[in-house]
Formats: structure tokens, C-alpha cells, sequence
């Protein structure tokens, strides 16, 4: 969902204070209503105590910025399919076309729920084989990744069970089949180049937009950049950062798990500005679509 054209100077910024949510409190009462809270408030929280031990993830990121070292004609060998699994390069995605004048300052790199080529399943849209880089170019990048997804997937899970007691549905609402059984789930890989964003000049590291699926997890590293706009109708529009935390999940709502809760929930909308430093983050859309 595109950002409305904007006019005049970029007001001044602050940081935003945001709930956390630990997936190991046994309160789970508590957890529900720190959740709530959020997602009343801005849809934006962080997930601490995940199970992902920080080890592995200070691994991912190594490996996600092994790939981006490689030379351009390198990672062009892995660009992104009709099926949305590969290499995205620099420029290529441009979330607010009304404010931006070229795309965004990122290059990128997805990975989807494997589906082999031969299963009926991957004639549907979304579905589909990953590709990855030669083995022989990154040694066992492929199955850093593939653990990664499979973990953070269950990460997804079990946020999605205290989402549906703050919406005061079954604890198990979303696991059915019929809900979030076979979710399209995507790994995205992000780069950001060390430029410098100006939003006067519709300069961003990605443009201001909401995610239209159901939840997003987001690991980052410890360089500022993300902002979030509580109230997108508000003019001037007041933009906050989010503090990365390290070993967090910084979680966003999409705009799926707005409707479905009849706009109770917010799907706020967020950006990222470049400071001049590279900056890496690794993103979980948490989608679903009912295609029978």
C-alpha cells in the first residue's frame, strides 16, 4: 500500500517506544496483553526468546552478506523468477512510486517454501523450486538458509497463537488447515547501500509502505534505519525509528491480519532511510492465500 504525496519539509523524527513480547514468559496472559496493546497502538512489536540461538543468527547474517559480496554478473545468475525465488539487484523495487524518483536503495535475495517442480502444487502462484547460488560458489549457504526458514517459520507460529487469544479466537486458530496450514512464507534477504536517504529529494532506502500479508518478522543488524508512521493520515505525517535490539524479531502486522480483524488491528506504515552506513536485515513475510 503506497504512501500519499507528500509536500513541505520532513518534520523532525524521534525513536518510537515499542512492546516486547518474550516467547519463553509462562505468564502467557501477560504476553497477550502486551501483544494487544501493540497491536492497537502502532501493529509494530519485538519477539525476544524465540528459540533462534544468536549464534545461528550472527550465522545467517555472514552467509546473507557472503552473497552480496559476489560480483554483480554472480549474483545475475540467480535472478528472481517468475515464481518470486532469486536475486532482486539494486533499484529494482519501488514501494511509493508517488514520492520516489527511482527505486529503492536495496538489493535483495528471496527464498520460498521449496515446492519441486514436479508436484502439482507448484502450478499455483507463489509456489515453486528455489534457486540458489552454485555450491561450489557459497558452501552451505543453501542449508543455512533453509534451516533459518524452517525456524523462523515456527517463530511465525508462535506468534500467530498469541495473535489469535488477543483476538479471543482458540489458541490453535490460525495452525488449521484451512487458515495457516500451507502458508506462503518468504525469506527476503536485504542489502542496503551506505548512501544517505533524503526524503525531500524522494531519496529512501525502501519507500514508505504497509505488507499486505499477515505478519512480518524482521532480524536486523545494529544500524539504524527502519521508521514507522503511526497515523499515515496525519499531516505532516510524523515518522518514528525503531531501535534494533540484538537476537530480536522486530514484528510488523500486514494488512491481511487487518481486515481480518475487521481493522481492530493496525498494518502500519514504515520505511527505511540510509545513514551512509551498509545495513542488513533478513525478513519473514508470514502470508496466506486460499487457493484450492
Amino acid at each position: 500500500m503506497a504512501n500519499q504525496k507528500q509536500s513541505g519539509p520532513e518534520p523532525p523524527i524521534k525513536v518510537s517506544t515499542i512492546n516486547c513480547i518474550d516467547l519463553s514468559n509462562p505468564d502467557i496472559g501477560e504476553s497477550v496483553a502486551l501483544l494487544k496493546q501493540a497491536c492497537l497502538d502502532c501493529g509494530f512489536f519485538y519477539v525476544v526468546n524465540h528459540g533462534i540461538s544468536q549464534e545461528f543468527m550472527d550465522e545467517v547474517f555472514a552467509q546473507s552478506k557472503k552473497f552480496f559480496y559476489l560480483p554483480l554478473n554472480e549474483k545475475l545468475k540467480v535472478l528472481r523468477n517468475e515464481k518470486h525465488r532469486g536475486y532482486t539487484p539494486m533499484f529494482d523495487e519501488v514501494l511509493d512510486p508517488d514520492n520516489q524518483v527511482h527505486g529503492d536503495y536495496k538489493e535483495g535475495y528471496y527464498i520460498g517454501v521449496d515446492v519441486p517442480e514436479n508436484d502439482p502444487e507448484s502450478e499455483k502462484p507463489f509456489n515453486g523450486p528455489n534457486v540458489w547460488p552454485a555450491d561450489g560458489v557459497l558452501p552451505g549457504w543453501r542449508q543455512t538458509m533453509e534451516k533459518f526458514h524452517h525456524e523462523a517459520l515456527e517463530v511465525g507460529k508462535a506468534v500467530s497463537r498469541i495473535i489469535a487469544l488477543a483476538l479471543d479466537l482458540e489458541v490453535d486458530f490460525f495452525d488449521k488447515p484451512e487458515v495457516l496450514g500451507k502458508p506462503i512464507a518468504t525469506l527476503r534477504l536485504l542489502h542496503y547501500e551506505d548512501q544517505f536517504s533524503d526524503p525531500a529529494k524522494g531519496i529512501y532506502g525502501a519507500g514508505a509502505h504497509s505488507d499486505f500479508g499477515f505478519i512480518t518478522l524482521l532480524a536486523t543488524d545494529d544500524v539504524m534505519g527502519l521508521q514507522i508512521c503511526k497515523d499515515k493520515d496525519a499531516k505532516p505525517q510524523i515518522w518514528e525509528y525503531v531501535t534494533p535490539i540484538k537476537g530480536a524479531f522486530i514484528v510488523n502486522l500486514g494488512d491481511m491480519l487487518e481486515r481480518w480483524s475487521n481493522c481492530m488491528f493496525k498494518s502500519t506504515l514504515h520505511r527505511v532511510l540510509g545513514n551512509g552506513q551498509d545495513r542488513y536485515s533478513v525478513l519473514r513475510p508470514f502470508a496466506v492465500f486460499m487457493i484450492d
